[in-house]
């Protein structure tokens, strides 16, 4: 590993680094520093944690040494990765105490960021929204910047920005007279269509590819029924008793439901979701940071850019729909080459996730089952509440108590209704854990693939339409100028119907 003594540095700049506790250099900082401290565009592939960020910061910061009068631009999806953004970089830059940075993001009042817009700033972060609208009103001129950064490109183009970066771009200085540096987990078309035509012959550096997952993360997999997930949940941190734990949900109902269910249970929680108050959620992220809050519940775009030293343990409680949010999810633990630990809770709901994402990372998730664990049951103190969300019932803007008689023939009448069915017990847990991916998934298939044969024929939406009323002469006359077609596209209609309803 390379230096940072090793590379042409000022002194500011060093002092920085060390004060940021930086010795030697990651694979990312070895490989793309010495391309743009010369100036050179890049296009960089690379996966979370990598030490990236250091990577445009220590670049921007070095063309300050240069010249005073630099202005640079960074660019982020999240206001959570832009405000990280920022305060690793008034650490780095603590050697030059002249050196203005500001942070701006929707979900705030536009006042103090205007104040910090008025001061005059040598690096300016934020996300594209909030960017945009200070541009439209003259406060931020594009034209300005002779270094720009895109940080987590491919998230950025997933939540919708690709249009607001092309404006940005498009009221720039152009390229030959800008460094542009663009870094992305994943490479996408889009992502090279931006990098051609909007940067200068950018060199593209791959790092590490091939390694998906951080090698020190150790994965775990249980499968249990959607309704016992919880208490499966509560006996998994029963025993591990983290220090700080991330749990992700793939709704926002199901994390305000998880984090008010573990506050019941004498857990310290709080959940994070995309349409929080600013305010609320940058208390909520530094309570975490801190220490003061031991566990916190969110979803994928809460947590996208999300960086918590020392993260113990990551649950992904629900199973990502998209396969590479597995990964950013567990990237989250095990940073800058630590242990940690994911654990993923497999239900009937998202049980075709799984498949994709083991595929993906070329592995087989270990499968774990409470007794071999070591888990002990755990009494649930919210059992029988669920989170009605405001935005589906108005009268039902609290938790409520659902009535714990149980179910007859519960699997059935969930088929019966076109609903997953629970995981059964026992001897299916056993066939389970010995079975291959392939085995595994055809069984899911099996299991859960829709309404049986059996159910259909009793199905009301099975009965023939009523005959209409025979047509006069003359009607029929003019319908049967072309028979064939009509009665043809009046059939496929109606099949494609069934086929949805039958859950085809």
């Amino acid at each position: 590993m390379r230096k940072f003594t090793e590379l042409p540095l000022s002194e500011e700049v060093l002092a920085g680094i060390s004060k940021a506790g930086y010795t030697e250099c990651t694979d990312v900082q070895e490989r793309v520093l010495p391309l743009t401290l010369e100036g050179r565009d890049v296009m960089v592939q690379s996966k979370t944690g990598s030490g990236k960020t250091a990577v445009f910061l220590i670049t921007i910061l070095e063309k300050y040494a240069l010249n005073s009068s630099s202005a640079a631009l960074i660019v982020s999806p999240t206001r959570e990765l832009a405000v990280q953004i920022e305060e690793d970089a008034r650490i780095l830059a603590s050697g030059y105490p002249d050196f203005r940075i500001g942070c701006f993001y929707g979900g705030v009042g536009y006042k103090e960021q205007m104040e910090e817009l008025k001061s005059g700033l040598n690096l300016y972060v934020g996300t594209p929204g909030r960017l945009l609208d200070f541009a439209k009103s003259s406060k931020i001129d594009f034209r300005c910047f002779d270094t720009v950064v895109l940080d987590e490109a491919d998230r950025m183009f997933d939540m919708g920005f690709y249009p607001d970066i092309q404006t940005m771009f498009s009221r720039m200085v152009s390229p030959k007279e800008r460094q542009t540096m663009l870094f992305s987990a994943t490479l996408s078309t889009r992502v090279r269509n931006l990098a051609w035509k909007y940067m200068n012959d950018a060199e593209e550096i791959t790092v590490q590819p091939e390694e998906i997952t951080v090698k020190n993360i150790t994965q775990e997999l249980f499968h249990v029924s959607k309704d016992e997930k919880f208490g499966l949940l509560l006996s998994i941190l029963s025993k591990i008793n983290p220090v700080s734990c991330l749990i992700f949900t793939n709704t926002k109902d199901k994390a305000v439901e998880v984090a008010k269910r573990l506050q019941m249970n004498g857990y310290k929680a709080e959940y994070l979701m995309g349409d929080m108050p600013q305010s609320k959620r940058l208390k909520t992220i530094d309570r975490m940071k801190e220490g003061k809050l031991p566990m916190l519940v969110a979803t994928d775009v809460a947590a996208r850019g999300l960086q918590i030293d020392d993260l113990e343990l990551v649950v992904n409680y629900d199973i990502p729909e998209d396969f590479e949010s597995y990964v950013h999810r567990i990237g989250r633990t095990a940073r800058a080459g630590k242990s940690g630990k994911a654990i993923t809770l497999a239900c009937e709901e998202y049980i075709y996730g799984l498949e994709p994402i083991e595929r993906y990372i070329q592995m087989k998730i270990p499968v774990l089952w409470p007794d071999e664990a070591g888990l002990v049951s755990v009494e649930d103190k919210s059992a029988g509440f669920k989170y009605k969300s405001p935005s589906r019932r108005p009268s039902s803007h609290t938790v409520h108590k659902d009535s714990k008689k149980p179910q007859k023939n519960a699997r059935k009448s969930a088929v019966r209704k076109g609903e997953s069915a629970p995981v059964r017990k026992g001897e299916d847990y056993d066939k389970l854990s010995k079975m291959s991916l392939e085995e595994r998934m055809a069984y899911y298939k099996k299991e859960y693939g829709g309404v049986s044969s059996a159910d259909r024929k009793k199905a009301p939406i099975q009965k023939k339409p009523q005959q209409k009323p025979a047509q006069s002469p003359k009607r029929t006359e003019k319908s049967s100028m072309q028979p064939k077609e009509v009665k043809v596209v009046k059939k496929g209609i109606f099949s494609r119907i069934l086929d949805k309803l039958r859950g085809r």
